[in-house]
């Protein structure tokens, strides 16, 4: 059995539509239920409960179903940054997360665009899913923009990073 707190937004959403919970269900191969608002707990094999709670935590972190659900296959992963681990007040994370979204949501599309891997900016969080690969080098332009640098750089070494590896897939 795994438990999993989500932000109760996302459990209201899981639990708003009997049909969507037995439907996640039925696709993670999971018995998954809401208890105390937003605590998610799954049963079943273990394999398909560590599925299920990656998919589940993507979820809560603002990704929608049909993004989570490639968490299933063995190449993607989900990593997630907290802003409340790095910044003391609520005017640092609100800069950073403007920082990371950009100009009508350009900074995110730039970095999803370049490394292929998916951004979603939720709560007090800053999460990934896509392949190792595609989060290394997502995750070089975050630590630059989370550091204070600026967009610039943050894309300049974030398609290095993207050449670099392309480079070594060829090799």
């Amino acid at each position: 059995m795994q438990q999993i707190l989500i932000p109760l937004k996302r459990a209201k959403l899981l639990t708003s539509d009997k049909e969507l919970l037995a439907s996640v269900s039925k696709r993670l191969g999971c018995e998954i239920r809401i208890e105390d608002e937003n605590e998610v707990v799954i049963e079943g094999e273990a394999y398909e409960e560590y599925n299920a709670r990656n998919v589940i935590a993507a979820f809560g972190r603002g990704f929608e179903l049909n993004q989570a659900y490639s968490l299933l296959t063995e190449d993607y992963y989900f990593t997630s940054i907290s802003f409340k681990e790095l910044f003391k007040t609520k005017d640092q994370i609100t800069r950073v997360k403007a920082r990371i979204i950009g100009r009508e949501g350009k900074t995110k599309e730039y970095i999803e665009s370049v490394s292929g891997a998916k951004l979603c900016i939720y709560e007090n969080t800053v999460s990934m899913i896509g392949t190792i690969e595609q989060t290394k080098i997502a995750n070089v332009a975050l630590q630059i923009l989370l550091e204070g640098g600026t967009h610039k750089k943050a894309y300049r070494i974030m398609e290095k990073a993207r050449r670099e590896s392309r480079e070594r897939v060829m090799i």
